[in-house]
């Protein structure tokens, strides 16, 4: 994953949760604005009519003026301007409250004109009968018009809007935590990102460095090839000959892991030009032929397509057919019989690699062209590689936008397709 394409992501991701948690948030102040405004709605009611109430027991009239007061969020007092009982204003509270449908706890307190201050009034939970005297009297209104008069406080009224609000309250939960999930999510991208460059170029700066020792033993062992002292010793002729094969497979196998690198930091360059496939496949035949040989394999050649002209780059699609005849070799218990075919198939060329090794069980299918994946064996041990081949033929497919495929079946064999679009003349 490329730098700008994490940026996007965070950007974009950013934008998405700023834009989601604005909504969510106006939503729930949306909701408490509303759940506020219905509890206030009640409350003021159940005052006129706790008020009409005890001015009807008590046999008084009320003030002609506005007299129910809300003096803050939870508090409200209200002028009866005539003397009255605590029980009458119990009665009429509970009556009131009742018909609202108000369960919450509220605390009450009553002016007393001879002391200039509330008297100590009680806390009443909800329908419980019981009634718990006050510590500390409620705040005093200061209000010259206000002579007689009563207030009701409700401590939980907060809670309770809460509580109304379950559903608001779970899901802005949820939310927070995702938006921590992608900000998690982005750190552990992040840092596996990080960790990830220093593999790269740990691997890149070691196969660099690579390369120069592998030229100098190449040389010295062509030296030592064509010396007529090494030609005419048997043994040390061999053994030159091994280490030379051994040098060329390492030096493969650098340039192999080189080319990936340059594929991961999209710096390939495709040389396409018409490529006859079928002109390819003969050409290479040869060499082909002796890496199935070696394990007394079978090499059967079925060219039929009458176009197989494709615009393609020679050295990377000779490196695809060599990597995937060398896997089918690799991958086979017997004497492998590996078929190379080209078919024409309307406007595109379809070339397959059949081999009948041990297959590919289908829970391994989907990663056998993943980078550094090998299917497991096993009891096959001699089975050598870094699992890069797959994935480079994946790679320049996707390069040159040719669709692979894979069919495969265990002990049975496998057969890899690639579909080419011919070559518009």
């Amino acid at each position: 994953m490329t730098n700008s394409i994490i940026r996007r992501v965070i950007v974009l991701g950013a934008v998405s949760i700023l834009s989601l948690l604005a909504v969510q948030t106006y939503w729930v102040l949306r909701t408490w604005d509303l759940q506020e405004r219905e509890f206030n709605r009640k409350v003021n009611q159940s005052m006129l009519d706790a008020a009409n109430e005890l001015a009807k027991v008590s046999v008084f009239n009320l003030p002609n003026k506005s007299f129910v007061r809300q003096l803050s969020s939870n508090y409200w007092v209200v002028n009866v301007d005539n003397v009255f009982e605590s029980d009458d204003l119990e009665y009429a509270l509970d009556k009131a409250f009742q018909a609202q449908n108000l369960k919450e706890d509220y605390e009450y307190g009553i002016f007393d004109c001879s002391s200039d201050q509330m008297v100590k009034g009680k806390l009443v939970r909800g329908n419980d009968p019981n009634k718990i005297a006050l510590a500390e009297p409620l705040q005093k209104h200061y209000d010259t018009e206000f002579i007689y008069y009563f207030g009701v406080q409700f401590p939980g009224k907060k809670a309770n809007i809460l509580t109304n609000m379950w559903m608001v309250v779970v899901f802005s939960g949820l939310f927070l935590i995702t938006i921590a999930f992608f900000i998690y999510s982005m750190f552990i991208i992040l840092r596996q990102k990080q960790l990830s460059e220093l593999q790269r170029d740990f691997i890149n700066n070691m196969t660099h460095e690579f390369k120069t020792p592998i030229s100098t033993i190449n040389i010295s062992t062509q030296v030592f090839l064509k010396d007529e002292k090494i030609q005419a010793d048997a043994r040390l002729f061999r053994y030159a000959g091994i280490i030379k094969e051994q040098v060329m497979r390492l030096n493969t196998q650098v340039e192999k892991v080189l080319q990936l690198a340059k594929i991961e930091r999209d710096n390939i360059e495709l040389n396409k030009e018409p490529v006859d496939l079928q002109e390819l496949i003969e050409s290479i035949s040869p060499s082909i032929e002796l890496k199935v040989h070696d394990k007394e394999g079978v090499l059967n050649l079925n060219l039929g397509a009458t176009n197989a002209v494709v615009q393609a780059d020679r050295l990377h699609l000779t490196n695809i057919l060599h990597n995937l005849v060398d896997n089918a070799v690799k991958y086979s218990k017997v004497k492998p019989e590996i078929t190379v075919a080209v078919k024409n198939e309307g406007k595109y060329l379809l070339l397959s690699v059949q081999d009948n090794g041990i297959g590919i069980s289908k829970e391994h299918q989907k990663r056998v062209f993943d980078k550094f994946f090998r299917v497991p064996t096993g009891s096959v041990h001699n089975v050598k590689g870094f699992g890069l081949g797959l994935f480079y033929v994946k790679s320049m497919c996707d390069a040159h936008r040719w669709r692979l495929s894979l069919e495969s079946e265990l002990n049975k064999g496998t057969t890899i397709y690639i579909r080419m679009p011919l070559a518009t003349t």
